[in-house]
């Protein structure tokens, strides 16, 4: 039988850390904050690492600090995916001079350089790797990367990049679930042994992506809800963000989970309404109702 394990985006966003879900005397104590999460929850997104990349350091205390069995899905640093970066972002002697406030967008940056990122990321997951504690990489391209063959070619160079290592793949443009292109979207993922990343948003935008989840790996699938905040795809990140999921709002998504436990090992269901506790409350509904409880009315 499938896992299905249900966490978070971060257990170390500010607004998470303010809002009292953590006991007295964990806030603000970096251990203390991921043993708690992790008794309570067995997985979790590493989303820090998508604005810089991580030392081998935190690997090996992510690890350390965790129990058998809790996994870190780890989002690629922003470069590596194609958005654009401010060149400060990157390590000190990677950047180009002088980096002041610049952007670095797809193709700015020398092949070097981009090789060098791909390299310390691998290394800063090899205490998890190695400990058994690396759910995936998730691999989120921007609105930009539009479906075509160059599209294709950077979602199989990316997945290439992580070679050993599990692999999800996140679209935000719209055309990649396009009716008559969706099908391919799929094929592609199952021909590089990565999974598809089925996302729940706001319907009715311009910038929306439908409800839709297939298995495309069968180590594992990938479910991340971002929020139904009308704001989607324009607004600050709390803005696009803000939302409180009902338990009828959850259970549509249900029937999409076990059809992907069918598909694939394992299903990581995670919460991006990262706005106060709005993502644990979630993800901790979301276990209970898995779990076979009946939800409550919206």
């Amino acid at each position: 039988m499938a896992r299905i394990l249900t966490g978070t985006c971060s257990w170390t966003d500010p607004a998470l850390v303010a809002s009292g879900w953590y006991p007295p005397g964990t806030a603000s104590d970096a251990e203390a904050r991921l043993r708690y999460y992790a008794s309570r929850f067995p997985v979790v997104e590493v989303d820090s690492t998508y604005y810089a990349l991580p030392g081998e350091r935190s690997g090996r205390l992510w690890a350390e600090r965790t129990p058998d069995g809790f996994v870190f899905d780890v989002k690629a640093f922003s470069l590596l995916t194609g958005h654009p970066t401010r060149a400060s972002a990157l390590p000190r002697d990677l950047r180009p001079e002088p980096a002041g406030n610049r952007f670095l967008r797809p193709g700015s940056a020398p092949a070097e350089v981009v090789d060098e990122l791909w390299r310390r990321f691998a290394a800063a997951l090899a205490p998890l790797r190695e400990a058994g504690r690396l759910g995936a990489v998730l691999l989120q391209f921007p609105p930009s990367l539009a479906p075509g063959p160059a599209g294709e070619a950077a979602v199989a160079v990316a997945r290439e990049r992580c070679a050993g290592m599990r692999a999800a793949v996140e679209f935000r443009h719209p055309g990649w679930f396009a009716r008559d292109r969706f099908g391919r979207t799929l094929d592609l993922l199952r021909g590089i042994d990565a999974a598809f990343v089925a996302v729940d948003v706001a319907q009715g935008l311009p910038s929306s992506l439908p409800p839709a989840a297939a298995a495309t790996s069968p180590e594992l699938s990938v479910v991340r809800l971002h929020g139904r905040s009308p704001h989607w795809g324009t607004g600050s990140k709390e803005d696009r963000f803000r939302h409180r999921y009902t338990d009828g709002e959850l259970a549509e998504w249900l029937p999409r989970v076990r059809a992907l436990a069918d598909g694939s090992a394992e299903v990581h269901v995670l919460f991006n309404n990262c706005c106060g506790d709005a993502a644990v409350t979630a993800a901790g509904a979301a276990q209970r109702l898995l779990s076979g409880e009946v939800p409550n009315s919206p």
